[in-house]
């Protein structure tokens, strides 16, 4: 008789345990998940850089003639009216301020990129997008330390999760989990536009490429699907350490050079799409490759290959090919779209696979930053189409999650509108106030206002989504993290710089882009607002500079910006603090900002770029902007509004609030203890 020995049995007992544990996690996840009474508390509803102001962009008015009748619901049942964000205007900082009711000295987010003494200033060893840079807790600890589960839907700041039992999905840019950002592919033969050859292409000017150059050459794979009348030519498509072969042809029987199409293949012999110019494929099957050991910055120091090799993760998920460009010469324009959805970006990881089953693969948002649909007029196309497939997303996820998770709170943002209120082909055109108003027709222009209409139409229909899927009980509070004001010039303060000989520029041949040379540099801007200052230089670790030399190298540096004027002899500086004063001018963190904090004026934006050419001021292709705005400014503003028990309902405030007076103003409606460091007011004017 033979007996099983005790290493198995330990083995097997594991395996046993094992199942049990995974079985259980899948039925309590399945069980959460089918969970169908609406049980919400409350939805609040965070469209990023939705402007909403008295002036041009009145969404109350709107609402009052039709155009937002969902809006107009609210704002029948509710109270409405302004909000003011915190400078310097910037989504880290303003979801920041939103979610925890405290200003940025106080919650610690001082910018997306933060610099902090240390470390050195070509790399960003802070994010104001990652949940572990606040320094105090955000709303969502504060509802789940109050026994409400919460479910986070691409909220900034979310990630690396920190909810214990709820759900997040995909917190924009926290540097979590495997996400894949879109990708353009260019023809190199084409004309270019000056900023392909610039950081403008990288992710945050410093992550993976958003957009790539390459050329084609007469193919020799043997297509029999493939009837072409002129010679097929081959590009090699390569994102995400995956290989997509396009092969141009030209369908027409005419007797001329007239390339129409393209087929798309992974092993250059069976077909997964054939598209022809401006179409979108349907969602197509891919394994991607995310190497978890790399995290795509220029400047900081990287694994081994074969440690990234081994490090790398295959992830299944979905992608669509759009030809946004295709003349009849075969050059090309094309864009890869991935599933904004896999099980790295859900935490629970099986959240993932029921949205994109039940809702579909995700477009979180339109385009990217630094924006890259804005070099063509066909990029409008596409933009427009992306951004719908986006507002259709996000609206039809909101019953799914009401009726099969039914969280006690809701906290969703989608970052559409800001893509388009910062995108070259509409703000600058619209908004009287911009130095290209009067570029376009009356009947451009009110093309253009229709268009933008139709943005907040698709807003419109969320909000009704969400009305319609809340009970009586239920808090609903709709607003935005900031506006946008047109940006007519880009000012290269680096340039300004380096032409007055207190910054060095180097090229980088590795990456082929002009840098800072920093060991030679004593005075350089970097985004959104700081310029680090130092007469020793401002290469290796950054330490706070002292002393006399650098109070005097620091005074010198405030006259000289504020000598700075355009072609028009117009200042574009709006102020200059000291990073001493921060606190108690701007509520800024004093210890997470450069030597001296930099305003622009409205039609103005600062640019950290340097150039061969060191131009100063550069008409831009953006015509959108909002960061170091002076928040007073109503292109910044953004709309409030509130409804559910005890709020008066049709009631306009009549005076703007401040965005950290909202979290204060729901807690205690919600009977919950507002934090001590919570800074906001509670606004009993919206009580009844």
């Amino acid at each position: 008789m033979q007996f099983v020995n005790t290493k198995t049995l330990r083995i097997l007992f594991l395996i046993i345990i094992a199942v049990l544990v995974v079985n259980f996690g899948y039925s309590s996840f399945k069980e959460k998940k089918n969970n169908t009474g609406k049980k919400v508390k409350l939805y609040w509803f965070i469209p990023d850089g939705l402007r909403a102001e008295p002036d041009l962009f009145d969404i109350y008015a709107w609402a009052r003639e039709g155009r937002l009748p969902n809006i107009k619901r609210m704002m029948d049942k509710g109270s409405y009216g302004f909000t003011v964000p915190d400078y310097p205007s910037h989504t880290p900082v303003n979801f920041a301020s939103l979610l925890t009711g405290s200003h940025p000295k106080t919650h610690g987010i001082s910018d997306g990129p933060m610099r902090v003494e240390g470390y050195p200033l070509d790399i960003v060893p802070f994010s104001g997008f990652k949940s572990n840079a606040k320094k105090v807790p955000p709303a969502w600890l504060t509802f789940e330390d109050n026994d409400l589960d919460v479910f986070l839907l691409s909220m900034p700041g979310s990630t690396p999760p920190e909810l214990s039992r709820g759900t997040t999905v995909r917190g924009r840019w926290g540097g979590w989990g495997a996400d894949f950002y879109a990708v353009n592919f260019q023809d190199s033969t084409e004309e270019l536009a000056e900023d392909f050859f610039s950081r403008s292409m990288r992710l945050f000017y410093t992550g993976p490429e958003l957009t790539q150059t390459l050329t084609s050459s007469p193919t020799l794979a043997k297509l029999d699907s493939i009837k072409s009348y002129s010679e097929i030519k081959e590009i090699k498509l390569e994102a995400w350490d995956k290989t997509v072969y396009g092969f141009i042809y030209d369908s027409t029987d005419d007797q001329k050079t007239n390339y129409n199409k393209i087929a798309f293949s992974f092993d250059k012999k069976k077909i997964i799409t054939d598209l022809e110019d401006k179409n979108w494929s349907d969602w197509l099957p891919i394994t991607v490759k995310w190497r978890t050991k790399d995290d795509f910055n220029l400047y900081t120091t990287k694994k081994s290959k074969l440690e990234r090799k081994f490090t790398t993760i295959d992830v299944p998920t979905e992608f669509k090919i759009k030809i946004i460009k295709l003349s009849k010469d075969g050059k090309f324009r094309i864009r890869f779209f991935y599933n904004n959805l896999n099980k790295y970006l859900t935490a629970p990881s099986e959240v993932a696979k029921d949205l994109t089953e039940n809702v579909g693969p995700m477009v979180d948002f339109v385009d990217n930053f630094p924006p890259q649909l804005i070099y063509y007029q066909e990029d409008k196309e596409t933009f427009l189409e992306e951004a719908e497939m986006s507002f259709d997303w996000h609206k039809n996820s909101v019953p799914h999650i009401v009726q099969n998770y039914s969280p006690g709170v809701i906290l969703h943002d989608i970052y559409t509108p800001n893509q388009m209120l910062t995108s070259r082909w509409w703000l600058g055109y619209v908004d009287p106030n911009s130095a290209r108003y009067n570029d376009v027709s009356e009947e451009e222009r009110e093309t253009l206002w229709q268009e933008v209409h139709w943005m907040y139409k698709k807003i419109d229909d969320i909000v009704g989504e969400i009305m319609d899927n809340l009970d009586e009980e239920s808090y609903f509070v709709f607003t935005s993290d900031h506006g946008a004001a047109p940006l007519n010039k880009r000012v290269y303060l680096n340039n300004y710089f380096a032409k007055k000989g207190l910054l060095k520029i180097k090229y980088d041949e590795k990456n082929k882009i002009y840098d800072i040379d920093w060991d030679n540099t004593k005075v350089a801007f970097l985004r959104m607002n700081s310029i680090y200052i130092n007469p020793n230089g401002l290469g290796g670790n950054w330490k706070r500079a002292k002393g006399e030399e650098y109070e005097k190298l620091r005074e010198e540096v405030i006259k000289l910006l504020n000598e700075i004027k355009d072609e028009k002899t117009l200042s574009p500086v709006e102020n200059v603090v000291k990073w001493e004063n921060v606190e108690d001018y701007l509520d800024l963190p004093s210890d997470r900002v450069g030597d001296l904090i930099v305003s622009n004026k409205i039609g103005y934006g600062w640019s950290e770029e340097v150039s061969k050419e060191m131009e100063i001021f550069k008409t831009p292709l953006k015509t959108g902007y909002k960061q170091a705005i002076n928040p007073e400014e109503h292109a910044v503003w953004a709309p409030f509004m509130i409804m559910g028990p005890n709020i008066k309902e049709n009631f306009q405030l009549e005076n703007p609030i401040s965005h950290i007076d909202q979290l204060p103003t729901i807690l205690n409606l919600m009977k919950i203890d507002i934090p001590d460091y919570v800074e906001g007011r509670v606004l009993e004017e919206v009580k009844k």
